[in-house]
Protein backbone atom coordinates (compact mmCIF):
# COMPACT_ATOMS: atom_id res chain seq x y z
CA UNK A 1 0.00 0.00 0.00
CA UNK A 2 1.30 3.39 -0.93
CA UNK A 3 0.05 6.59 0.97
CA UNK A 4 0.72 10.04 0.03
CA UNK A 5 -0.26 12.72 2.45
CA UNK A 6 -0.10 15.80 -0.02
CA UNK A 7 0.26 19.56 0.68
CA UNK A 8 0.56 19.10 4.67
CA UNK A 9 2.52 21.22 6.70
CA UNK A 10 5.10 18.83 8.07
CA UNK A 11 7.06 18.97 11.75
CA UNK A 12 10.12 16.21 10.39
CA UNK A 13 10.91 15.73 14.79
CA UNK A 14 13.34 18.96 14.28
CA UNK A 15 11.85 21.68 11.92
CA UNK A 16 8.89 22.16 10.11
CA UNK A 17 7.94 22.34 6.49
CA UNK A 18 5.32 23.94 4.66
CA UNK A 19 3.32 22.77 1.72
CA UNK A 20 5.37 19.59 1.79
CA UNK A 21 4.10 15.85 0.15
CA UNK A 22 5.54 12.32 2.42
CA UNK A 23 4.76 9.51 0.84
CA UNK A 24 4.47 6.27 2.89
CA UNK A 25 5.08 3.03 1.22
CA UNK A 26 4.68 0.27 3.31
CA UNK A 27 5.69 0.58 6.70
CA UNK A 28 8.39 2.99 5.47
CA UNK A 29 7.81 6.73 4.58
CA UNK A 30 9.41 7.18 0.82
CA UNK A 31 10.36 10.00 -1.39
CA UNK A 32 7.29 10.86 -3.55
CA UNK A 33 7.17 9.73 -6.37
CA UNK A 34 5.31 7.00 -8.71
CA UNK A 35 1.94 5.31 -8.63
CA UNK A 36 0.02 5.79 -5.19
CA UNK A 37 -2.93 3.70 -3.91
CA UNK A 38 -4.67 6.05 -1.69
CA UNK A 39 -4.00 10.30 -1.41
CA UNK A 40 -4.87 12.22 1.65
CA UNK A 41 -5.33 15.73 1.77
CA UNK A 42 -3.41 17.15 4.35
CA UNK A 43 -4.41 21.37 3.49
CA UNK A 44 -4.75 22.98 6.63
CA UNK A 45 -3.08 20.21 8.55
CA UNK A 46 0.09 19.19 9.87
CA UNK A 47 2.07 15.76 9.84
CA UNK A 48 4.16 14.61 13.08
CA UNK A 49 6.16 11.68 13.79
CA UNK A 50 4.26 9.49 15.92
CA UNK A 51 4.64 10.77 19.13
CA UNK A 52 6.64 8.88 21.81
CA UNK A 53 6.46 8.62 25.71
CA UNK A 54 9.57 8.31 27.13
CA UNK A 55 8.09 7.31 30.58
CA UNK A 56 5.11 4.91 31.00
CA UNK A 57 4.22 1.76 32.97
CA UNK A 58 1.79 -0.64 30.01
CA UNK A 59 -1.04 -3.05 31.39
CA UNK A 60 -3.89 -4.42 29.60
CA UNK A 61 -5.52 -2.23 27.61
CA UNK A 62 -2.94 0.79 27.94
CA UNK A 63 -1.17 0.30 24.66
CA UNK A 64 -4.32 0.47 22.35
CA UNK A 65 -5.08 4.22 24.12
CA UNK A 66 -1.62 5.25 23.70
CA UNK A 67 -2.10 4.99 19.79
CA UNK A 68 -5.75 6.27 19.55
CA UNK A 69 -3.68 9.70 20.66
CA UNK A 70 -1.04 9.05 17.77
CA UNK A 71 1.34 7.65 20.35
CA UNK A 72 2.87 5.15 18.57
CA UNK A 73 5.97 4.26 21.17
CA UNK A 74 5.77 3.74 24.68
CA UNK A 75 8.84 3.19 26.96
CA UNK A 76 8.26 1.46 29.96
CA UNK A 77 10.53 2.30 32.99
CA UNK A 78 9.49 -0.72 35.78
CA UNK A 79 6.75 -3.67 35.60
CA UNK A 80 6.78 -7.07 36.67
CA UNK A 81 7.96 -10.15 34.29
CA UNK A 82 4.93 -11.79 32.94
CA UNK A 83 3.31 -8.19 32.44
CA UNK A 84 5.96 -7.06 29.98
CA UNK A 85 6.11 -10.29 28.15
CA UNK A 86 2.47 -10.32 27.73
CA UNK A 87 2.60 -6.46 26.30
CA UNK A 88 5.90 -7.40 24.30
CA UNK A 89 3.90 -9.99 22.49
CA UNK A 90 0.74 -7.87 22.39
CA UNK A 91 2.89 -4.92 20.64
CA UNK A 92 4.80 -7.27 17.93
CA UNK A 93 1.41 -9.21 16.78
CA UNK A 94 -0.75 -6.85 16.16
CA UNK A 95 -0.54 -3.16 14.59
CA UNK A 96 -3.42 -1.16 16.36
CA UNK A 97 -1.63 -0.65 19.56
CA UNK A 98 1.36 1.33 20.35
CA UNK A 99 4.75 0.27 19.89
CA UNK A 100 6.93 -1.10 23.39
CA UNK A 101 10.22 -1.28 25.29
CA UNK A 102 10.79 -1.83 28.25
CA UNK A 103 13.58 -2.07 31.58
CA UNK A 104 11.42 -4.98 33.38
CA UNK A 105 11.78 -4.94 36.60
CA UNK A 106 13.30 -1.75 38.40
CA UNK A 107 16.41 -2.20 40.64
CA UNK A 108 15.74 -1.19 44.68
CA UNK A 109 16.83 -1.88 48.10
CA UNK A 110 14.68 -3.74 50.42
CA UNK A 111 12.03 -2.22 51.28
CA UNK A 112 13.01 0.52 48.91
CA UNK A 113 10.87 2.87 46.30
CA UNK A 114 8.29 1.49 44.32
CA UNK A 115 7.67 -1.38 46.86
CA UNK A 116 6.01 0.99 49.31
CA UNK A 117 3.19 0.83 46.87
CA UNK A 118 2.83 -2.58 46.17
CA UNK A 119 -0.25 -3.16 49.01
CA UNK A 120 -1.67 -6.53 48.40
CA UNK A 121 -4.87 -5.07 46.88
CA UNK A 122 -3.04 -3.69 44.60
CA UNK A 123 -1.50 -6.54 43.84
CA UNK A 124 -4.62 -8.43 43.62
CA UNK A 125 -6.12 -5.78 41.10
CA UNK A 126 -3.20 -5.89 38.96
CA UNK A 127 -3.82 -10.17 39.29
CA UNK A 128 -0.02 -10.31 40.70
CA UNK A 129 1.02 -12.68 43.09
CA UNK A 130 5.01 -11.65 43.51
CA UNK A 131 6.40 -8.09 43.88
CA UNK A 132 9.83 -6.52 42.26
CA UNK A 133 12.87 -8.78 43.26
CA UNK A 134 15.32 -6.20 45.19
CA UNK A 135 19.22 -5.82 45.22
CA UNK A 136 21.18 -5.72 48.42
CA UNK A 137 24.53 -6.46 47.66
CA UNK A 138 26.83 -6.33 44.61
CA UNK A 139 26.43 -10.29 43.84
CA UNK A 140 22.71 -9.54 43.59
CA UNK A 141 22.92 -6.42 41.77
CA UNK A 142 24.81 -8.05 39.22
CA UNK A 143 22.49 -11.11 38.97
CA UNK A 144 19.86 -8.61 38.67
CA UNK A 145 21.22 -7.32 35.41
CA UNK A 146 21.50 -11.22 34.02
CA UNK A 147 17.79 -11.65 35.30
CA UNK A 148 16.67 -8.47 33.53
CA UNK A 149 19.04 -9.44 30.25
CA UNK A 150 17.17 -12.70 29.59
CA UNK A 151 13.67 -11.29 29.93
CA UNK A 152 14.67 -9.38 26.97
CA UNK A 153 14.94 -5.70 28.79
CA UNK A 154 16.00 -3.03 26.46
CA UNK A 155 17.33 -0.81 29.19
CA UNK A 156 17.91 -1.02 32.99
CA UNK A 157 15.80 1.46 35.67
CA UNK A 158 17.45 1.90 39.10
CA UNK A 159 16.17 3.76 42.18
CA UNK A 160 18.19 6.25 44.31
CA UNK A 161 14.91 7.53 45.90
CA UNK A 162 15.07 7.89 50.31
CA UNK A 163 11.37 9.36 50.45
CA UNK A 164 12.63 12.15 52.47
CA UNK A 165 11.71 15.31 50.23
CA UNK A 166 8.25 14.13 51.23
CA UNK A 167 9.28 12.96 55.11
CA UNK A 168 9.45 9.38 54.21
CA UNK A 169 11.85 6.98 55.31
CA UNK A 170 12.28 4.12 52.52
CA UNK A 171 15.94 1.96 52.13
CA UNK A 172 17.77 3.43 49.39
CA UNK A 173 20.48 1.65 46.93
CA UNK A 174 24.16 2.85 48.17
CA UNK A 175 26.04 4.89 45.60
CA UNK A 176 28.10 1.97 45.48
CA UNK A 177 25.47 -0.34 44.88
CA UNK A 178 24.19 1.66 41.99
CA UNK A 179 27.46 2.24 40.57
CA UNK A 180 27.96 -2.02 40.69
CA UNK A 181 23.97 -1.89 38.43
CA UNK A 182 25.46 0.35 36.07
CA UNK A 183 28.67 -0.99 35.24
CA UNK A 184 27.16 -4.56 34.74
CA UNK A 185 24.22 -2.28 32.48
CA UNK A 186 26.69 -1.07 30.51
CA UNK A 187 28.70 -4.11 29.97
CA UNK A 188 25.66 -5.74 28.64
CA UNK A 189 24.84 -2.72 26.57
CA UNK A 190 22.07 -1.23 28.40
CA UNK A 191 21.87 2.31 28.76
CA UNK A 192 20.73 3.03 32.52
CA UNK A 193 17.75 5.44 33.47
CA UNK A 194 17.84 6.15 37.50
CA UNK A 195 14.46 7.08 39.21
CA UNK A 196 15.44 10.26 41.21
CA UNK A 197 13.31 13.14 42.09
CA UNK A 198 15.78 15.50 44.34
CA UNK A 199 18.85 17.14 42.79
CA UNK A 200 20.98 15.00 45.28
CA UNK A 201 19.63 11.70 44.39
CA UNK A 202 20.53 12.82 40.69
CA UNK A 203 23.44 13.89 41.19
CA UNK A 204 24.58 10.71 43.17
CA UNK A 205 22.90 8.43 40.31
CA UNK A 206 24.84 10.44 37.71
CA UNK A 207 28.19 10.10 39.69
CA UNK A 208 27.02 6.38 39.40
CA UNK A 209 26.94 6.75 36.14
CA UNK A 210 22.93 7.15 35.20
CA UNK A 211 22.79 8.01 31.63
CA UNK A 212 19.55 9.78 32.33
CA UNK A 213 17.01 10.45 34.92
CA UNK A 214 13.42 9.31 35.15
CA UNK A 215 11.85 12.61 36.47
CA UNK A 216 12.89 16.09 36.91
CA UNK A 217 13.65 17.07 39.97
CA UNK A 218 11.25 18.60 42.03
CA UNK A 219 13.18 20.44 44.94
CA UNK A 220 14.87 23.21 43.45
CA UNK A 221 13.42 26.43 43.35
CA UNK A 222 13.77 28.98 40.50
CA UNK A 223 16.66 30.68 41.80
CA UNK A 224 18.87 27.49 41.64
CA UNK A 225 17.62 26.02 38.97
CA UNK A 226 20.28 27.25 36.07
CA UNK A 227 23.31 26.21 38.59
CA UNK A 228 21.80 23.13 38.41
CA UNK A 229 21.10 22.58 34.66
CA UNK A 230 24.71 23.55 34.27
CA UNK A 231 25.80 20.42 36.77
CA UNK A 232 23.36 18.22 34.64
CA UNK A 233 25.07 19.14 31.95
CA UNK A 234 28.02 18.44 32.36
CA UNK A 235 27.19 14.52 32.94
CA UNK A 236 26.27 14.38 29.36
CA UNK A 237 23.19 12.92 30.16
CA UNK A 238 19.23 13.12 29.68
CA UNK A 239 16.30 13.72 32.06
CA UNK A 240 12.47 12.69 31.09
CA UNK A 241 10.31 15.64 32.08
CA UNK A 242 7.20 13.79 33.79
CA UNK A 243 5.43 17.10 34.95
CA UNK A 244 2.01 15.09 34.20
CA UNK A 245 3.54 12.88 36.69
CA UNK A 246 4.78 15.26 39.54
CA UNK A 247 1.66 17.44 38.85
CA UNK A 248 -0.90 14.03 39.33
CA UNK A 249 1.24 12.76 42.94
CA UNK A 250 1.05 16.34 44.22
CA UNK A 251 -2.74 16.84 44.25
CA UNK A 252 -2.54 19.16 41.67
CA UNK A 253 -5.99 19.17 39.31
CA UNK A 254 -4.56 20.32 36.33
CA UNK A 255 -4.76 17.15 34.63
CA UNK A 256 -8.52 16.83 34.43
CA UNK A 257 -8.42 20.01 31.79
CA UNK A 258 -8.15 16.61 29.22
CA UNK A 259 -11.41 15.69 30.45
CA UNK A 260 -12.73 19.33 29.68
CA UNK A 261 -10.99 19.65 26.32
CA UNK A 262 -13.44 17.60 23.78
CA UNK A 263 -10.59 16.49 21.02
CA UNK A 264 -8.98 14.56 24.20
CA UNK A 265 -12.37 13.63 26.40
CA UNK A 266 -14.03 12.34 23.02
CA UNK A 267 -11.05 9.97 22.54
CA UNK A 268 -10.80 8.84 26.25
CA UNK A 269 -11.86 5.51 27.41
CA UNK A 270 -14.07 5.10 30.16
CA UNK A 271 -11.48 3.10 31.69
CA UNK A 272 -8.98 6.36 31.02
CA UNK A 273 -11.30 9.19 32.57
CA UNK A 274 -11.44 6.59 35.66
CA UNK A 275 -7.93 7.30 36.36
CA UNK A 276 -8.80 11.03 37.24
CA UNK A 277 -11.12 9.83 40.39
CA UNK A 278 -8.10 7.81 41.86
CA UNK A 279 -5.58 9.09 44.49
CA UNK A 280 -1.69 8.42 44.16
CA UNK A 281 -0.52 8.09 47.76
CA UNK A 282 2.53 6.98 48.81
CA UNK A 283 4.91 8.48 46.50
CA UNK A 284 7.96 10.82 47.92
CA UNK A 285 7.41 14.08 45.97
CA UNK A 286 7.59 18.09 46.82
CA UNK A 287 4.98 19.84 47.33
CA UNK A 288 5.98 22.52 45.14
CA UNK A 289 7.31 19.99 42.69
CA UNK A 290 5.13 21.25 39.28
CA UNK A 291 6.32 24.77 40.31
CA UNK A 292 9.96 23.62 40.14
CA UNK A 293 10.20 20.86 38.02
CA UNK A 294 9.10 23.52 35.51
CA UNK A 295 11.46 26.16 36.32
CA UNK A 296 14.52 23.21 35.88
CA UNK A 297 12.95 21.34 32.34
CA UNK A 298 13.58 25.54 30.85
CA UNK A 299 16.97 26.17 32.83
CA UNK A 300 17.55 22.61 31.05
CA UNK A 301 17.09 23.19 28.20
CA UNK A 302 18.66 26.14 28.23
CA UNK A 303 21.79 24.22 29.46
CA UNK A 304 21.93 21.71 26.23
CA UNK A 305 20.49 18.64 28.44
CA UNK A 306 18.19 16.65 26.07
CA UNK A 307 14.29 16.64 27.46
CA UNK A 308 12.38 14.12 26.49
CA UNK A 309 8.96 14.16 27.31
CA UNK A 310 7.46 11.13 29.46
CA UNK A 311 4.43 10.92 31.31
CA UNK A 312 5.14 8.34 33.96
CA UNK A 313 0.98 6.71 33.02
CA UNK A 314 -0.09 4.26 35.29
CA UNK A 315 -3.37 2.90 35.92
CA UNK A 316 -3.72 5.66 38.87
CA UNK A 317 -2.80 8.43 35.93
CA UNK A 318 -1.54 10.34 34.16
CA UNK A 319 -3.63 8.52 31.34
CA UNK A 320 -1.63 6.88 28.73
CA UNK A 321 -1.99 8.84 25.59
CA UNK A 322 -4.45 12.08 26.13
CA UNK A 323 -1.61 12.53 29.15
CA UNK A 324 1.12 12.94 26.69
CA UNK A 325 -0.88 15.62 24.75
CA UNK A 326 -1.11 17.29 28.75
CA UNK A 327 2.15 16.74 29.08
CA UNK A 328 3.51 19.30 25.56
CA UNK A 329 1.10 21.53 27.32
CA UNK A 330 2.59 21.36 30.42
CA UNK A 331 6.09 21.89 28.63
CA UNK A 332 5.29 24.72 27.12
CA UNK A 333 4.15 26.51 30.37
CA UNK A 334 7.20 25.49 31.35
CA UNK A 335 9.17 27.71 28.93
CA UNK A 336 9.74 25.41 25.65
CA UNK A 337 8.40 26.64 22.47
CA UNK A 338 6.05 24.31 20.58
CA UNK A 339 8.24 22.57 18.49
CA UNK A 340 11.06 22.25 21.56
CA UNK A 341 8.33 20.39 23.06
CA UNK A 342 7.09 18.93 20.00
CA UNK A 343 10.81 17.76 19.84
CA UNK A 344 10.60 16.23 23.13
CA UNK A 345 8.20 13.91 21.94
CA UNK A 346 10.16 12.64 18.84
CA UNK A 347 13.39 12.83 18.01
CA UNK A 348 14.92 13.81 21.00
CA UNK A 349 13.19 10.44 22.73
CA UNK A 350 14.13 8.55 19.76
CA UNK A 351 17.97 10.08 19.92
CA UNK A 352 17.98 9.52 24.08
CA UNK A 353 17.09 6.09 23.78
CA UNK A 354 19.08 4.58 20.44
CA UNK A 355 15.91 4.59 18.45
CA UNK A 356 17.20 5.21 15.00
CA UNK A 357 14.15 3.86 12.71
CA UNK A 358 11.97 6.60 14.46
CA UNK A 359 10.93 10.08 15.14
CA UNK A 360 11.62 11.88 12.49
CA UNK A 361 10.14 12.33 9.00
CA UNK A 362 12.32 11.53 6.36
CA UNK A 363 12.82 8.58 4.09
CA UNK A 364 13.53 5.17 5.23
CA UNK A 365 12.15 5.35 8.64
CA UNK A 366 9.32 4.22 10.17
CA UNK A 367 5.84 5.34 8.91
CA UNK A 368 4.51 6.14 12.40
CA UNK A 369 2.89 9.22 12.12
CA UNK A 370 0.33 11.84 13.35
CA UNK A 371 -1.51 13.54 11.44
CA UNK A 372 -4.01 16.87 13.06
CA UNK A 373 -6.38 19.70 11.93
CA UNK A 374 -4.32 22.87 12.35
CA UNK A 375 -0.52 23.85 13.46
CA UNK A 376 0.84 22.59 16.81
CA UNK A 377 4.27 24.37 15.95
CA UNK A 378 1.67 27.48 16.74
CA UNK A 379 -0.64 26.26 19.85
CA UNK A 380 0.56 22.83 20.94
CA UNK A 381 -2.94 21.76 22.21
CA UNK A 382 -3.51 21.20 18.26
CA UNK A 383 -1.97 18.22 18.45
CA UNK A 384 -5.49 16.72 19.77
CA UNK A 385 -7.57 17.68 16.82
CA UNK A 386 -6.30 14.17 15.35
CA UNK A 387 -7.31 13.19 12.04
CA UNK A 388 -5.15 10.46 11.30
CA UNK A 389 -2.41 7.86 13.11
CA UNK A 390 -0.49 5.67 11.34
CA UNK A 391 1.78 2.93 13.22
CA UNK A 392 3.91 1.02 10.83
CA UNK A 393 2.17 2.14 7.61
CA UNK A 394 -1.14 1.11 9.06
CA UNK A 395 -4.02 3.78 9.53
CA UNK A 396 -5.46 3.21 12.16
CA UNK A 397 -9.24 2.82 12.07
CA UNK A 398 -8.65 1.36 8.71
CA UNK A 399 -9.12 -2.66 8.59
Amino acid sequence: MRTLIRNARVFDGERTLTGTDVLIDGDRIAEPGGPVDVEVDGTGKTLLPGLMDAHAHAYDGDLAEALRFGVTTELEMNNLPPIVAAQRRLAAERDDVADFRSSGMIATAPGGHPTQLMTPDLMRSLGLESGLDTVADPGQARAFVEARLAEGADYLKIAVDDGGVSGMDLPVLTPELAAVLVVAGHAAGLKVIAHTVTAREALIALDAGADGLAHLYSDVDEEGAEEMAARIAAYDAFVISTLAYIEAVTGDPGGTELLRDPRTAGRMSERAKATFQREITGVPMHSRGVVNASHSAAALLRAGVPLPAGTDATPFGPVHGAGLHHELLLLTEAGLTPEEALAAATSVTAGCFGLADRGRIAAGLRADLLLVDGDPTADITATRAIAGVWRGGVRQGER
